[in-house]
């Protein structure tokens, strides 16, 4: 299970696996829904014809547009995001955002659960 590519951003970092990928957004940065293109070529790229989780490990402080997230929730094989926040501000912002994307989200304390859960969601997708 290891890393099969990384991306390098001005705005995000992006490590890609073969069931997920893990995000991390940079200090300061402003996510707008035309963000998504970028990571739909991400995921057609790594994961065309197959079911993947997005995994957004929060270490850093950024803004995001919440309508970001009607526009994700259309990219077809995306079937669910996970959060990890650093801090309760984060997981405040965190739960707030989970109203604007109908699809699995859930957030959690660590990367190693939202792994595991990753896997859970991908495998019974199948």
């Amino acid at each position: 299970m290891g890393m099969l590519h990384y991306y390098n951003y001005p705005e995000t970092e992006i490590f890609v696996f073969d069931e997920f990928l893990i995000c991390q957004i940079r200090e300061g940065a402003e996510i707008h829904p035309e963000h998504n293109n970028k990571l739909n070529e991400v995921i057609q790229k790594h994961f065309s014809g197959k079911n993947m989780v997005y995994i957004s490990n929060r270490v850093n402080s950024y803004s995001v547009n919440p309508l970001t997230y009607v526009h994700t929730e259309k990219i077809p094989n995306l079937l669910a995001i996970a959060m990890i926040p650093e801090t309760e501000l984060m997981k405040k912002n965190a739960k707030f955002e989970r109203d604007f994307f109908d699809k699995p989200y859930e957030i959690f304390d660590n990367l190693s659960k939202a792994i595991e859960w990753a896997h859970t969601i991908v495998k019974n997708s199948n």
